[in-house]
Parts: structure tokens; C-alpha cells; sequence
């Protein structure tokens, strides 16, 4: 005789809740996407925040801000670069290429401070720095170590682990991508050295009191600019490669599955 086996009620939901319930779970899961990114972005600007705006800000808030003396300013805003330039070499055993470079513009404004005070050489001393900066990107593109990528992978893969891969495999390959990822630094590094090329020729031909407001301002649209150019010639067609990479990636992962093989 066979025997009924009762099963513990099943209860329904109507569809629309189980749409809301959805639509809550994929809200959810954007809400933590978000998160991901902004906090993978945060964790991957770091270098950049500590090797190169804090060690500048420092100077400028002491110099100008505090009324330090140039070579003492100059003298505690390389504190951070020594230490961080320090630490990779024994640490790491490597050098901290924003460190190292931010620390050899300030020995390079301590090397001007030491001229006798030329108010139009003082003008030009901050174009120095920002030359040497200008410089050293540039030749980092030359040898191969773009130094602006520290600042650009974290904006073109949004802290994503499949847009980190896709990066990665797109950058290795040495095609469009690795020359795009070299535009990038190429463009900033041409900017930074135009902008101190162009202060310390306002600082030799205008007025001083001219060029001390002057100076800020051409620094700004000089920033703004690049910051247009390098996104319209490198950002924008890199963040459009990799987001093809990735569906690429997805839909052969996709294949693989409806041929059955293992992993899926």
C-alpha cells in the first residue's frame, strides 16, 4: 500500500512581488558595485595622494600659507618622498617612482633656493619643479614604465576585478592599448613642462606682480586642458576597449558553458 507523504505548504508570492524582490536584490547588488569601485579607486590612489599631492601641498601650505621660508618648506615637504623612496628600496627593493621623482623636484627648488633672491628667479623656481616633473613623465613613457598609469588604471577599470583582467591582458599585448596608455602620460607630461615653460617666460618678460597672480592661473587652464586632451585621446577609447574586452570575455565564458565543460 503506498503511503501520502505530506510536505510542509509551499506559500506562492504573487509576481509582482517576486519583481520587487528582485528589483531590491539588483539594487542591492549596485549599491555594493558602486561601493566596490569607489573604494577599490580610493585604495588604488593612494600612491598617488601620498608620493605626489600631499608632499606639493605641503610645500605650497607652508610657503605660502604658514609664511615658511622656501628652503624650510621645501625641506619638510620632502620628508614623505625620502621615507616612502626609502622604504622601497629596503622594503621593496625597488624604487617608488612618484616618491623618488617628487623628491628630486624638491632638491632641484632647494638648488635654485640657494641663489641669491632674485625675485623673477624666485618666480621661476616652482616652474623648475613642475619642469622636472614634466620631464621625468616623459621619460618614463621613454623607458617603457608610464608614470601617470598609477592615476589612470584606477578611472578606466572602476576597481572591477573583470575590468582589472581585461586591463591587464589588454596592456601586455603592446598594441592600441599600450599605446594609448603611453599617450596618456605623454600628454600630461608635455602639459606639465608647456605650463612651466610658459611661467618662466612670463616670469622674464611681465611684471612680477603680474606673474604672481598670473602664474596660478595659467597653471589651472593648463591642468584643465590636459585633463580634456588626455580623456578624449586616451581615456575615453580605453575605457571602450576594455568594456569590449569584458563582454568578450563573458560571452566566451558563456560559450564554454552551454558546451558543458567543467567550471561553469
Amino acid at each position: 500500500m503506498s503511503q501520502l507523504a505530506t510536505d510542509t505548504p509551499v506559500e506562492f508570492q504573487p509576481r509582482a512581488e517576486v519583481g520587487r524582490a528582485r528589483t531590491a536584490a539588483g539594487d542591492a547588488g549596485d549599491a555594493g558595485d558602486a561601493r566596490g569601485v569607489r573604494k577599490a579607486r580610493v585604495e588604488s590612489l593612494k600612491p598617488l595622494v601620498l608620493d605626489a599631492l600631499v608632499p606639493t601641498a605641503s610645500y605650497y601650505l607652508l610657503s605660502n600659507g604658514f609664511g615658511m621660508g622656501t628652503m624650510a618648506a621645501l625641506a619638510w615637504s620632502s620628508v614623505m618622498p625620502a621615507v616612502r623612496t626609502a622604504w622601497g628600496l629596503v622594503e621593496e627593493r625597488r624604487v617608488n617612482g612618484l616618491a623618488a621623482l617628487i623628491l628630486t623636484a624638491n632638491v632641484v627648488g632647494l638648488g635654485m633656493s640657494l641663489i641669491a633672491g632674485d625675485p623673477r628667479l624666485m618666480l621661476a623656481k616652482d616652474s623648475a619643479i613642475t619642469a622636472t616633473v614634466g620631464i621625468a613623465v616623459l621619460l618614463s613613457v621613454v623607458a617603457g614604465r608610464p608614470l601617470m598609469t598609477v592615476a589612470l588604471k584606477p578611472w578606466v577599470t572602476k576597481g572591477k576585478a573583470a575590468r582589472t583582467a581585461a586591463w591587464e591582458r589588454l596592456s601586455a599585448g603592446r598594441g592600441r592599448f599600450a599605446r594609448l596608455e603611453r599617450t596618456f602620460s605623454v600628454v600630461w607630461g608635455a602639459g606639465l613642462f608647456g605650463e612651466a615653460l610658459l611661467r618662466v617666460v612670463g616670469a622674464y618678460t611681465l611684471p612680477v606682480d603680474t606673474m604672481v597672480w598670473l602664474g596660478g592661473a595659467i597653471a589651472a587652464v593648463t591642468i584643465t586642458l590636459t585633463v580634456w586632451v588626455s580623456g578624449a585621446l586616451a581615456v575615453a577609447p580605453m575605457e571602450k576597449m576594455v568594456g569590449k574586452a569584458v563582454g568578450e570575455t563573458a560571452g566566451e565564458m558563456g560559450g564554454a558553458c552551454a558546451a558543458g565543460r567543467e567550471g561553469c
